[in-house]
């Protein structure tokens, strides 16, 4: 059986606890829309999913061709454009590795970064299904 994310919120303005397995993060929305600011508001979470995902993938990558690898920084931002027929996210993933690395290495893992599990999630049809239990 595939293991469930279990997301709670109580009565406190919007301090959400997401569980997963043996760990917990929290999640919050800023001071400014009402929230206590204890923990990322969902957007910067699914930033952070995509950042982490493109990390681990090129250092897996690095790790298995054995390049010397030394540092992946990812920084994510989003903007959203509306239109009258429908609205487009603009993610930019802005990628710093170091090391050691011949121009080569660099492309090919920055490359790879694109072929993570969360960047192919969000970049193919996704069906989102809610039901009331």
């Amino acid at each position: 059986m595939t293991k469930e994310v279990h997301v709670t919120i109580g009565k406190e303005k919007y301090t959400t606890e997401i569980k997963f397995d043996k760990h917990t993060i929290i999640a919050d929305e800023p001071e400014e829309l009402g929230g206590k600011d204890q923990g990322f508001s969902p957007t910067p979470l699914l930033l952070s999913s995509l950042g982490t995902c493109k990390a681990m993938t090129m250092r897996m990558y690095a790790d298995r061709k054995k390049w010397p690898l030394d540092k992946v920084e990812v920084r994510l931002s989003s903007e959203v454009k509306k239109s009258e027929q429908q609205q487009t996210t603009y993610i930019r993933c802005h990628i710093t590795l170091s090391g050691h690395l011949t121009p080569e290495q660099k492309q090919r893992i920055y490359k790879i970064a694109d072929k993570c599990p969360i960047h192919n999630i969000l970049t193919n049809p996704i069906t989102i299904e809610s039901n009331m239990i």
